[in-house]
């Protein structure tokens, strides 16, 4: 369970940037993370704090849509190859990228960050909100890509701490659950770029900024599994003035939906936890007419693969017969457009990075945090791309992963929020703002000291390195 400990430091009352010059004033003079010890041995460079808050207010002001990242993954790409990473491009057919980082024998690390946005109208009234109508880095993608590109250049400028190679993913369409299975499929991630030793990232959450938190060793998953669905319910279209010629697809369609509510409650144990969303209906383009179709676009998320199996089924039947009882005359598409199974990190992995994030932070500011019906493809990274779930053990197949959540929530609104005031804008929200001055160097410190957990401590030209 999340507790409540460790709340923002350094951060005024309104609990983000007052505005972009505000945000990149805002990193501590002496490049420290906002209450915690610097990573590496020293303090994070106050440029190269200054560099990644520029980095993230440019790609918050210019987000992209899942599979139209070009200009967010140009700017990742640059970054990277600044702090001498070989990158290559169109990874997996579309827009993913992966940096090399290589510095002498010894293991290869994997740190992955997604590249697009959400179709969401932001509402946060930031100096530096998108530019793009109706698109917003709702999700804390760009704080990942930010936090990736800083974490990148401390490890370049600290080389000689450590050897092995590190690999950058720049991965793209992970709202869509496409993303990672192109990569490690169509893109050959494993196959070009070698098994990584580990996996590791992070993710924005509405937790006090400065923050850190892990699931339990032996707890739920971190996310749960989920399927991505489209429905197609088919009508016979016409005049509005004569609904008895029609077949409607919207009323079957209203239908379907009211019906699907119902589909967890009674395909599930009451102890079983899982969740349907409809999340979009889109039928027709005038009120005087009636169309000749209806779509609809739903999730399923479980914690099981069984689980998963057993409510997509459910809900087929569910449109099936409901396009069955209002006389379609085609029979209703049911597509299964992209899985993801349940986020299990490997419990000896998680608990290196841990005890490294409470060297760096203090423990007080790493937090327990319980199991999410929320879901991403990272899982895939652990399986090669492969499906199946991952055992209790661990993760599936024979990659570690390590996963975490990184605070975003400035003091004020979080002591608003636990006052019983404002509740906290959670992602995928409107008014989702990253505290990026307190958020920004944690998630920098926290994965550079991840990456150490699992490169070899040392410089590359060390007799060790040679032995």
């Amino acid at each position: 369970m999340v507790t409540a400990a460790g709340t923002a430091k350094d951060a005024d009352d309104d609990g983000h940037a007052t505005g972009a010059e505000a945000a990149r004033e805002a990193v501590r003079e002496d490049g420290r993370a906002p209450g915690g010890r610097p990573p590496g041995g020293g303090p994070l460079p106050r440029p190269l704090l200054r560099a990644a808050v520029e980095l993230y207010l440019d790609l918050h002001a210019h987000p992209e849509l899942s599979g139209h990242e070009h200009r967010t993954a140009d700017r990742l790409a640059a970054r990277l190859a600044e702090h001498g990473c070989t990158v290559t491009r169109s990874v997996g057919g579309g827009h993913g990228l992966v940096g090399v980082l290589r510095n002498g024998p010894g293991p290869t690390v994997l740190l992955r960050t997604e590249l697009d946005a959400l179709p969401v109208t932001e509402a946060t009234g930031l100096p530096y909100a998108s530019t793009t109508p109706g698109v917003m880095h709702a999700c804390g993608h760009d704080l990942h890509i930010a936090a990736v590109a800083g974490a990148v250049a401390h490890l370049a400028a600290t080389r000689d701490s450590w050897r092995g190679t590190v690999l950058v993913v720049g991965q793209p369409e992970e709202e869509t659950l496409r993303g990672a299975r192109s990569l490690l499929t169509e893109g050959r991630l494993y196959e070009r770029f070698g098994v990584p030793d580990a996996v590791i990232a992070q993710h924005a959450a509405p937790l006090p900024a400065g923050t850190l938190a892990h699931v339990p060793a032996g707890g739920p998953p971190l996310m749960a599994g989920s399927l991505a669905v489209e429905a197609v319910l088919h009508g016979r279209g016409g005049h509005a003035a004569t609904p008895h010629l029609n077949v409607d697809p919207v009323l079957m369609a209203a239908a379907t939906v009211l019906r699907l509510r119902t589909v967890v409650a009674e395909a599930t144990a009451p102890a079983e936890q899982a969740v349907l969303t409809v999340g979009s209906v889109r039928a027709g383009e005038r009120g005087n007419i009636t169309p000749d179709h209806a779509e609809l676009s739903l999730t399923v998320r479980a914690f099981t693969e069984e689980a998963l199996d057993r409510l997509a089924a459910a809900a087929e039947r569910v449109v099936r017969a409901e396009a069955a009882a209002s006389g379609a005359p085609r029979t209703p598409e049911f597509t299964v457009t992209a899985r993801s199974p349940a986020l299990r990190p490997d419990p000896a992995l998680t608990a290196r990075v841990r005890r490294a994030h409470e060297a760096l932070l203090g423990p007080g500011r790493v937090l327990d945090l319980a199991g999410s019906a929320a879901t991403e493809d990272f899982p895939h990274f652990a399986s090669g791309g492969q499906s199946g779930d991952a055992g209790p053990g661990g993760s599936a197949g024979a990659v570690p992963v390590a996963y975490w959540m990184l605070g975003t929530t400035g003091a004020g609104p979080w002591r608003t929020a636990r006052a019983g005031g404002t509740p906290v804008p959670p992602n995928h929200a409107p008014g989702f703002a990253p505290d990026v001055r307190a958020a920004l160097p944690v998630g920098i410190g926290a994965l550079a000291a991840a990456a150490r957990q699992v490169l070899d401590p040392g410089p590359a030209g060390s007799p060790e390195a040679a032995s």
